[in-house]
Parts: structure tokens; sequence; C-alpha cells
């Protein structure tokens, strides 16, 4: 299992007009925690699509527990809890300032490759540096 942590911070434009972060924001954020953990691997989703192979989106879940707040800094833990075959599942928490756990999130991505245009397995580069965190 691998699991990582990044912040941010949510921005004005964010927020709907009772100051809540709007709902579609989320899948911004889960997109965060995702290029966030794969730089903290040692690459990029540039790295991955200079080897021919993209990542689209292929399922999305969100369950919304409190909101998050116009300034606040949330936390965004992501969680990959199975190792990568030509899907990828993410799982993903976030916190408020107090530490409240507000939104719980769930991603499948394929691996695709770009020339062929069908799904593929990972890169071997990612799958190497992943790899290492699953028995």
């Amino acid at each position: 299992m691998y699991i990582h942590e990044t912040t941010i911070r949510v921005r004005y434009s964010e927020t709907d007009q009772m100051g809540y972060v709007y709902n579609g924001n989320y899948a911004q954020y889960y997109e965060v925690g995702r290029v966030e953990m794969l730089r903290s691997l040692g690459m990029s989703y540039q790295d991955m699509e200079n080897t021919g192979v993209m990542m689209p989106l292929l399922e999305l879940k969100s369950k919304f527990i409190k909101p998050a707040l116009y300034d606040q800094i949330l936390t965004i833990k992501t969680t990959v809890k199975q190792l990568p075959g030509v899907r990828i599942h993410f799982d993903y928490e976030l916190f408020n300032e107090a530490e409240e756990l507000i939104n719980i999130g769930h991603t499948i991505l394929v691996f695709f490759d770009m020339e062929k245009k069908k799904p593929c397995h990972p890169p071997e580069n990612f799958m190497s540096r992943i790899a290492q965190y699953f028995n």
C-alpha cells in the first residue's frame, strides 16, 4: 500500500455563495493528490505521457461529510491499496485544519497507450517505483 499526503488552500473561486467549496471542485483536489503522489515517487504525469501512456479517468465517487470552507488548508491523503494493473485505484480522504474528515473519494484511472489507442499495462519505470510498497 502506498500513502501520500499533500495540502492545498481553498481559493475563493472554488467556493459557492455560502463560502463552501463547490462539489465539482473535489475532483480537482483528487487530481492534486494523484499528481503530488506521482511526484513523491520521483515522476510526473508528463513523464508518463512522454512514454506514450495517458491515464484517463474511468470512475469517480465522492462522499461529502462536512463542507470545506474558503481559505482553509485541506490535507489530501491519497492511497493506492492494490498494485496497479491496467487500472489503478486511488482512495482519498480530505481533512480540514481541525483534522476532521470532511470528504471521502475514490477514482479509477486506466493506463492507456496513446499510439495504439487502447488500455495497456503501466510503464515499467512507474511499476518499479511503486511496487516496492506492496508485498
